[in-house]
Order: structure tokens, then sequence, then C-alpha cells
């Protein structure tokens, strides 16, 4: 084992336990500590963290991770300061003082790690303390989302190519789950590589089994699968009142069902999750607010109920069935109305202009901010309350202010669940003699020193609840101490925050100011409904391995079907080979688009290339599967409709 090598594997022993690294994550970290701009493609639950993590820990200085996702950058820092290394994260919704602290922090207080969220970078005070810090990596996760061809392209991330202006030397990591081969070269131009460098690995997922159910009845097809398929389950569904409703459905007939959503206050989401994952409840019915960072690796079967917005969404939420490598399912439920549902989509998820820029002027509203105020400031939000208060429809607000994103005006986050946080402002000197004169404050100070480090250096996440027990008092006497030694001015205290907050990235504009790109509004609804339509090829086709499917949508050339999709299984009852099926199809096709024949006068167009019985059995195959229609005078004809 080389140098290099023992090193990565003494740091990934010793902080993690392991003694092996998955596919491809040595290769990953080589590159990078070779300082060689790199992106990564790893599958869902293939370990990107640590792509990062480990070459941070071995070089000196810090790793900034650009992520947009606050829950995972929180839960990330948390897991990180367990194994006793310093990290720390910047996202909206933190007052100005503690960014403050944190990025003092990371230029003197030896972190390794700082999280932050992309509309962080063009603030000033960001950049200019980033200047000063000894940067060791440019971790960017999500990285599709830098790509105008990306599924959730956020113009925040065009940004990071200024954060590489300020340490041109140092290497950037970008890592994505999938990208397209399109979004690949995009990744990497707006990231400004200085060689193309690309380290991926297959997303063929050789022990899942992809099955498409086609269900007038998806009720009943949904708890026959499930009584087929035992272990632990997802079902995907797009509306939040269908979680409760097919949740009850299960339970009615035996089994053992929760549902999940983010409209669910956060302690009893995390008490569905924790049951779920403990085995206590088979089949969680969610939204896809359900999903992220769970590392569950037992889950046998992912429904999708409802159609997908892209083989990107719908790769990513299945690939959660099956991670211990043992057989599993990944099973789409769809019929006739979902094309016709996803046509009404994409007009919803693409609201008239005029609209877009009434929404952006009922929220400047709803907010209470002066026009040319604003900018980089962060609110807490409250969508349903927001939609009722102007009378707006609530998918045609969410999709304006997804737009209004996509425009850069403004950032929606995730829901922040940030705990409360206090920051001692006087010295340990000078907080002695105000206990001292203060004798009442004595014990409850004592107990906030005993209870938590780092109180005099930076903000520090607590809990009242677990002060109350401690001091065998009520949660109520706990907020009266901290909000009295706040009004002292001993203490900083920020109540805990868990609604979702709206950042404006521009100060707010009058309406005359706004401006909606055409252009771009109509590229974003042009590669939404492509992305659609590429679901619906994967749906609807009945020639095509599911499996190939997805990898030649993901730009993979060199494939074999998989042999156990329900294209497959339907297809090996014909006993031939794929060049055999392929050859004959495309024979066959010719012929019949253009003419109606009988099966006999078929047959001897097709002979003596193919023997008659295996003619035979494909067209009952075609027809079985409606590629073939039979006329009324029993000739046979290529289904034109049915062209996948």
């Amino acid at each position: 084992m080389d140098q290099l090598r023992e090193q990565c594997h003494r740091v990934l022993k010793k902080y993690w336990g392991f003694n092996q690294f998955r596919p491809l994550q040595y290769e990953i970290i080589e590159s990078v500590l070779q300082k060689r701009d790199t992106l990564a493609l790893l599958p869902t639950g293939g370990g990107k963290s640590l792509t990062y993590q480990v070459p941070s820990l071995i070089n000196e200085g810090i790793c900034i991770v650009v992520t947009p996702l606050i829950a995972l950058m929180k839960d990330q820092v948390e897991k990180l300061k367990q194994k006793q290394i310093k990290a720390i994260a910047i996202y909206s919704g933190m007052s100005r003082e503690e960014i403050d602290i944190a990025l003092d922090n990371c230029i003197y207080g030896d972190f390794k790690f700082l999280y932050c969220s992309p509309e962080r970078l063009g603030t000033d005070i960001f950049r200019s303390r980033v200047q000063l810090m000894k940067v060791n990596l440019i971790a960017v996760d999500e990285a599709h989302c830098i790509s105008m061809w990306g599924y959730d392209f956020r113009p925040s991330y065009l940004k990071i190519a200024q954060l590489r202006e300020l340490h041109p030397e140092v290497p950037v990591l970008a890592l994505t789950a999938t990208a397209t081969p399109q979004v690949v070269e995009d990744i990497m131009e707006s990231l400004r590589f200085r060689e193309k460098n690309v380290l991926r690995k297959s997303f063929e997922r050789k022990n899942l089994v992809y099955v498409v159910r086609e269900a007038e009845d998806k009720k009943t097809q949904l708890i026959k699968i499930f009584q087929a398929i035992k272990g632990s389950g997802i079902v995907y569904v797009r509306n939040r009142n269908k979680t409760a409703e097919l949740a009850e459905l299960l339970r009615k007939n035996g089994i053992t069902a929760d549902y999940y959503h983010a409209g669910l206050p956060i302690a009893e989401r995390d008490k569905k999750q924790d049951a779920w994952q403990r085995n206590r409840i088979r089949i969680m019915v969610a939204t896809n607010a359900f999903g992220m960072g769970i590392d569950k690796p037992d889950v046998r079967i992912v429904a999708h109920y409802d159609l997908p917005d892209s083989i990107e969404s719908y790769y990513q939420e299945a690939g959660r069935a099956g991670r211990d490598e043992n057989k599993a399912y990944a099973v789409l439920l769809y019929n006739k109305n979902d094309r016709l549902n996803v046509e009404k989509r994409i007009e919803a998820n693409f609201p008239d202009i005029k609209i877009i820029k009434n929404v952006y002027n009922a929220l400047g509203n709803y907010l209470q901010i002066p026009y040319g105020a604003g900018k980089y400031m962060a609110y807490d939000f409250d969508l349903y309350d927001f939609a009722s208060t102007y009378r707006l429809n609530l998918q045609t607000a969410y999709s304006s202010l997804k737009i209004l994103e996509q425009q850069g005006y403004i950032e929606l986050s995730d829901e922040l669940n940030t705990p409360s946080k206090i920051h001692f402002l006087l010295s340990r000197d000078d907080l002695y003699k105000f206990q001292v004169a203060n004798i009442r404050f004595d014990g409850f100070i004592k107990l906030l020193l005993r209870s938590y480090e780092g109180l005099f250096t930076t903000y520090v996440g607590i809990s009242e609840e677990t002060l109350a027990k401690r001091a065998n008092i009520s949660v109520d006497h706990v907020y009266t101490y901290l909000n009295k030694l706040k009004t002292a001015g001993i203490i900083n205290y920020i109540p805990r925050k868990t609604n979702p907050v709206v950042v404006y990235t521009e100060e707010r504009l009058e309406d005359k100011a706004l401006h909606i790109g055409y252009e771009q509004y109509m590229q974003r609804k042009k590669v939404y409904t492509e992305k659609i339509e590429a679901m619906l090829h994967y749906a609807e086709s009945t020639l095509h391995c599911r499996s190939e499917i997805l990898l030649h949508y993901f730009g993979e050339k060199d494939t074999t079907r998989c042999g156990q999709c329900d294209i497959c299984l339907s297809r090996n009852e014909l006993d031939m080979s794929k060049y055999e099926f392929d050859l004959m199809i495309e024979d066959l096709k010719k012929i019949l688009q253009h003419q109606s024949l009988t099966l006999e006068n078929l047959v001897q167009q097709l002979q003596p290339r193919f023997s008659s019985d295996k003619i035979i059995r494909l067209v009952r195959w075609l027809l079985d599967n409606g590629k073939i229609i039979r006329q009324t005078d029993e000739t046979l004809s290529w289904h034109k409709a049915m062209e996948n």
C-alpha cells in the first residue's frame, strides 16, 4: 500500500471505524489530493461526504462545503462534532452576529469544515472573510443545481465560480447523484475546471428490479404489491392529503403503515421516521419530503403512486430500496390519466409572467419590505398563510416563487428546525462579578456552563427542555431566566426556529423594474417538459428494458438488459436473444408501418431469415403489448400511437 493510500485508510479507520472505502471513494479522494478539479457522480447512498471529508482532514486548512440543503448540512456538522472534528454551518435565517462569529472562528479557530448555503456566497462579509481563510478544498454538493439543464437549477450556485477567484489554487470537488451528459459538461464549465475530470460509478443497480404496473385501480394494485412483497417500504405520492388516505387504506388491509409530509410538526415527523427505521412501522406513505438523510439499508420496495417530474427524481427515490445489495423492487403505478395530469402539471408549474409579478409584489407586502430594501435579509415564511392571505392558488404561488428563485430574485430555504442558541457577551471575569452581585442567577449560569462548551466564543445550540430537567424546574422558568439574562446584556439568546425562510438576493423592486426573462422562462419550461417526456417514455415503454432506459438517459451506452424488469421477464418468454429480438422488431416494423398483412403473408416476408415459430411468438407478444393491432379484416398493422 503506497503512502497516500495508507494515510487515507488511517483517517478512515480513526474517524469512521471502517477498514475499506466504498467503490470509487478512494479514486475521488486521490484525485482531490492531487489538487485536480474533480466531478464525482455517486448514486444516492454512495458515501459522497467522505470524499471531501477525508482529504480535508489530511491537509492543513478548512474545507468549504456548498449545499442548498440546510437539514443535511446541520446533520453533517452534528456528526462531525461527535467525532471531535470542528465544523460549523452558515445558512439563511442566522443573525448577522451569528454569521460574524462563525466566520471569525473559521479564520482563527482551527475549524476543518465550513458548510454554507449558496446564497451566502455573494455577501460582502462572506467574501472578505473567506479571503483570510486557509482553504484546502471547495466541495460543491448537489452540483447539478449549477446547470440550466439540470432538474433543480439555482442561480446562486453560479456564484461559486467567484469563490474560486478568491482561492484560485484550491481544487474543486463537485458531487451529484444524477447528471445527464449535458449537465456533466455544464457543471465543469460553470465551475471553471482547469481540466475535464469526471469520475463516475455506473448507474446500474443489479439488485433492483424495476417494474411498471399499468393499473386503472391503483389502490387495489398497491395493496396487492405489499401483500406479495414482504419487508420495509416507501410509497411516494405528490399530494399531502393522499399520504394519510393511502396509509389508512393499507392499515385497513392488515399492512402497518404511517404517513409523512412537510406540513406535520417536526417532532411528529421525527417520531414517525424513527418508528419506520426501527421497523415498528412497515410502510411509510410520503411526499418527497421523506428520504433525505435516511440510512435504512433493508428497504425492500419503493413504490411511486404518482408519476415523478423527472428521471433524476425517480432514480434517486427508487434508489432508496436495496442499499444492502439484496433484491429489492422499484414499482411505478401508471395509467393513461397520468399523462393528462402531467400535461396539466406543466402549465401549473409555469404561470403567466403577469401572475408571477403579482406574486412577487404580494410577497413584498406580506413580508412588509419597503421598495429598495431587503437584500440578503432572511424572513420567516409560511407558504400556506401567504397563499391564503392573498387568495392565491397554492400551486400557482409556489410555482411563481420557484421561477422568481430561478430568475435570481429570491431563495427559498427548506425548513430550518434550528435549536435555540446562546452566546455569553461578557468575559469570564465580568460574568463572575455578575454572579456574585446577582446571586439568584448564579445557579442557572453554572448550569449553562456545566451543560455546554464554547459559550464564550460562539453561539451554541441548547435545549430548554434538557435544562429544565437538569435543574428540576419548568420549561417556562428556563425561558424566563434566559430572557432576563438577555435583557441584562449577559447573553444573546436566539429562540428556536422551525419555519422555512425566504431570502431576497436583490433588494425589493418596483413592478416596472422587475424583469422576468422570457427566454430563460421558456428555456426552463422546455427543460421541464423534456424531463416529463423522458419520464413518460420510461412509464409507457413496452419494448425496452427499464434499467437500460435509465442507463441510456444518464449517458451509459454499453449496456445489457437486466433480465428481471417487467419488460425483460415478458421478453424472456419469447426465448430469443436481444440481438435476434431487435432484428425481428426492426424488420417487422418496417413492413407493417406501411401496409397491413395477414399473419401468413407476414411470415412469408420474414422467412427464411427467421423461423416461423419465432415470428408467430413475437407477433403474439406484440399483440399482447399493443404494439401491433389486428384490423377487422384480420390483417395486422403497426400501432403508430405506441412507438415506445
